[in-house]
């Protein structure tokens, strides 16, 4: 559903790669850690190492298991479960999953980490990702299915764009209309978003696989520390209300809404 935004503090996209890089390097140290993880576990099945056919599947399962949150083992208290909120945002279930999240980041990452400081935003990122899933897993106590992916952070990334970014153009791909790219304020894409999470929520998941419960507990934690932030220091001290704004630049990549799968 959700392109890119285009007119704000992104880098110009004739700036050299370091550049693009020393403007955000947490969410460019975000993207090449998840990649470089995913690429090397039995997730991505490129792995020599990791086997074929059954082999394969197992390690797979027990990539998910030892570091995806499993909400039964998490809120049992169990000490290698304990560190899976964290673990879990940097284990993806496949390449649609891995490229969808990686994707969003750096669309909307970098706006945010520019305009929040890269301290704020990697607290944010950690802090709101861990809290989505642990949330995800109280609401589903009993189960026993692995969560991983980074879709609560990102989309913790994506409350807290609506907030600084509330006018930001996002050239948005709608599939009722036929993916005819639509640009409209954030304000309307955003919330619009993490509406259908809603339903997605109410019909119980759809059986699709996707938390989406996760994402919306995400990006109202991403919306509040923001708000929290501005409303402790003041509009003016912030520091997220005022920085200067970047020449606007254009990307509009073919992507959905990020997700986080609930199973491998």
């Amino acid at each position: 559903m959700i392109g890119s935004p285009d007119a704000t503090e992104r880098p110009q996209r004739t700036a050299p790669l370091v550049a693009a890089v020393s403007a955000a390097p947490v969410t460019y140290a975000l993207i090449a850690a998840c990649t470089a993880l995913f690429v090397g576990s039995p997730a991505s099945g490129i792995g020599a190492l990791h086997g074929a056919g059954d082999a394969l599947a197992l390690a797979q399962r027990d990539l998910f298991a030892r570091w995806g949150v499993v909400p039964a083992e998490l809120l049992a208290g169990r000490a290698p479960a304990l560190s899976t909120p964290v673990t879990a945002l940097f284990v993806h279930g496949g390449w649609l999953h891995l490229l969808g999240n990686m994707l969003f980041l750096q669309v909307f990452g970098v706006m945010a980490e520019k305009r929040l400081g890269s301290p704020r935003y990697l607290a944010l990122y950690g802090g709101c990702g861990a809290l989505a899933l642990v949330g995800y897993a109280v609401a589903h106590a009993d189960s026993a299915v692995p969560l991983v992916g980074a879709s609560g952070a990102i989309s913790a990334v994506l409350g807290a764009f609506l907030y600084l970014f509330p006018g930001a153009r996002v050239t948005s791909l709608f599939p009722f209309l036929f993916f005819l790219p639509l640009r409209l304020p954030a304000w309307v894409v955003l919330p619009f978003w993490a509406g259908l999470q809603w339903l997605a929520v109410g019909r119980g998941g759809g059986g699709s696989g996707v938390a989406h419960l996760a994402h919306l507990i995400g990006f109202g934690l991403g919306v509040l520390c923001c708000w929290a932030a501005r409303a402790r220091v003041g509009r003016d001290r912030c520091g997220i209300r005022n920085a200067p704004i970047a020449p606007p630049a254009t990307v509009t990549p073919p992507a959905a809404a990020p997700e986080g799968d609930d199973r491998p």
